[in-house]
């Protein structure tokens, strides 16, 4: 049985969120403001979310769905972006690239290869998919984007002294690159380690109270996390590798 929330019950749960802004008034963290901001936001977005998927749905054509798909990817890219505080040359068409390489290449073995949608384009598999999968993998370029330029002009002649005794751009930021990676796949490691001990993923508790068998719910939370793992990883190996070639030129200089 499902238990339909009404809008009088999502009112009430705005209480939780004025706890939230209460301690942060009481403690002076400062964070009110960004917390009522947040709160607004994702009252509005996914209410506004709601409706359009219903179109979407009801329409079931893939015309209805890629521009949705279109959508999230660029927002994505956007929200990146505005993350960077040190950006490096070309960063637009390097984040496309590795962000729509690592998404797009997971949600294809997903829903064609394991799920084996039919059509490919059914929108409550697509769409919902390709958010998990977008999401984390936005968060991954995002972390490991912003480590490699940090990295790199942090270091710089530390650097520089690598070049003058021989080693080549790569030879010589191998570390930060790893540094990169690995500072973008802490939170996905970290929840590929406590799944199902310290947190019940999003996904697996909403099919579960939609009434669906937990050992279904399951098999799904698997292929869920397998596939976070894996697009994360591609994107992020994808821009560093990409990434610090901006910083040198092809003499394996730093670029002015």
């Amino acid at each position: 049985m499902i238990i339909e929330l009404t809008y009088l019950d999502l009112s009430i749960g705005i209480g939780l969120v004025v706890i939230a802004v209460g301690l942060s008034f009481i403690t002076r963290i400062q964070l009110e403001k960004d917390l009522a901001i947040g709160a607004i936001r994702t009252f509005v977005q996914l209410i506004a979310v709601g409706y359009i998927l219903n179109v979407v749905f009801s329409i079931e054509k893939w015309y209805a769905v890629v521009p949705v798909l279109l959508v999230m990817v660029a927002v994505a890219i956007h929200t990146i972006i505005g993350r960077q505080r040190q950006k490096f040359k070309n960063i637009i068409p390097i984040i496309t690239f590795s962000l729509m390489a690592g998404t797009g290449f997971t949600l294809f073995i997903v829903i064609v290869v394991i799920i084996n949608v039919e059509p490919w384009y059914t929108p409550q598999y697509i769409i919902p998919i390709m958010g998990m999968i977008l999401g984390n993998s936005m968060n991954g370029v995002a972390l490991a984007a912003e480590r490699l330029s940090s990295e790199i002009r942090g270091k710089r002649a530390l650097i520089e002294a690598r070049l003058s005794l021989g080693a080549t751009s790569r030879d010589a930021v191998s570390d930060i690159v790893a540094s990169a990676v690995r500072a973008a796949m802490i939170p996905t490691i970290n929840s590929l380690m406590t799944v199902g001990i310290v947190s019940l993923p999003g996904m697996m508790t909403g099919q579960i109270l939609s009434g669906t068998d937990p050992i279904i719910a399951v098999k799904y939370q698997i292929v869920v996390m397998y596939m976070i793992a894996a697009s994360v990883m591609i994107s992020s190996v994808l821009i560093v590798q990409r990434g610090y070639k901006q910083f040198f030129t092809e003499y394996h200089q730093f670029r002015e």
